[in-house]
């Protein structure tokens, strides 16, 4: 079998699927034109194979591949634990990237009964499926968060930009981050797609098949709650979704119906809490 380094080693010498790349621009400032050197986010086919079968192209950053095929396959209901996906090896082409993941048996099974065939965009999270009946999926009613409160969210927004390197360079990439009960930010993942860099958190929260509590703790996301968004966290036992920018309503009536406590326009010291409220501690200033 042929390792993920191995793969990558075949490709072209410079390195073509760096998260972001320089270039040189024409720029106006102040009424002048000048020459300058700027970064950019970059954005790469990823192409997810299951057991050897095609199932999804999506557009992301070319970072964390590894944690996205996990975390996808959680998300999305492909497998239902950690202990059914059974290793991935990444391939770097020319064209993009293959994730060639393995699953257990009975979840390629159920894949291959789905018949989806996804065809991913960084603005996008339901291309492709089948029929109505798929776009809203039955999601098991969630446990109280334990570990949501004013101080935390305030907490977190404060270090929000801290967690962002790579939208600092290029103002290009969302960000998901996993933060704990004071607020502090435990993992962070970046990514042109709202989406992928979800995705991202979600498989590195399960990487290793670890005791981790989904209540215990909130993620925060830099785009807006969308029903993909609040899905996907559900999908996975997270309790609860901080935004920093508006919901849909679709997004929150998924969240009340589910028990994820959800909050957006959380911006400073304000937000707006749309589902489960009564679920935030609400500590002084």
């Amino acid at each position: 079998m042929i390792c993920a380094t191995e793969r990558a080693a075949a490709t072209a010498a410079h390195d073509q699927h760096a998260p972001s790349a320089r270039m040189a621009v024409t720029r106006m400032r102040a009424g002048v034109w000048g020459k300058a050197d700027d970064a950019l986010a970059e954005e790469v086919p990823v192409a997810l194979e299951y057991n050897g079968v095609s199932h999804a192209v999506m557009l992301a950053t070319p970072a964390d591949i590894a944690a996205f095929a996990l975390g996808f396959s959680l998300s999305e209901g492909i497998i239902d634990t950690p202990g059914q996906f059974y290793g991935v090896e990444v391939d770097h082409g020319a064209a993009g990237i293959t994730a060639h993941i393995e699953v257990a048996s009975a979840a390629f099974m159920r894949l291959k009964e789905r018949r989806r065939n996804l065809s991913g965009r960084t603005g996008c999270g339901l291309c492709g499926v089948d029929s109505l009946a798929q776009v809203i999926r039955p999601i098991a009613y969630l446990a109280p968060t334990q570990a949501l409160s004013v101080t935390a969210i305030r907490h977190a927004l404060a270090a929000l930009k801290q967690q962002q390197p790579l939208n600092r360079l290029t103002g290009a990439t969302h960000a998901a981050l996993w933060c704990g009960g004071d607020g502090a930010p435990r993992l962070a993942f970046e990514d042109v797609g709202r989406h992928n860099a979800l995705d991202k958190l979600i498989g590195a929260l399960h990487a290793n098949d670890s005791a981790f509590d989904p209540t215990d703790g909130f993620v925060l996301i830099t785009s807006r709650a969308s029903v993909e968004m609040v899905q996907k966290a559900a999908t996975v036992g997270i309790a609860a979704m901080v935004a920093i920018s508006a919901p849909t309503a679709l997004a929150a009536r998924t969240a009340q119906d589910c028990g994820l406590t959800l909050v957006a326009f959380a911006r400073g010291d304000d937000f707006v809490a749309y589902a489960h409220g009564i679920n935030i501690a609400m500590e002084p200033l």
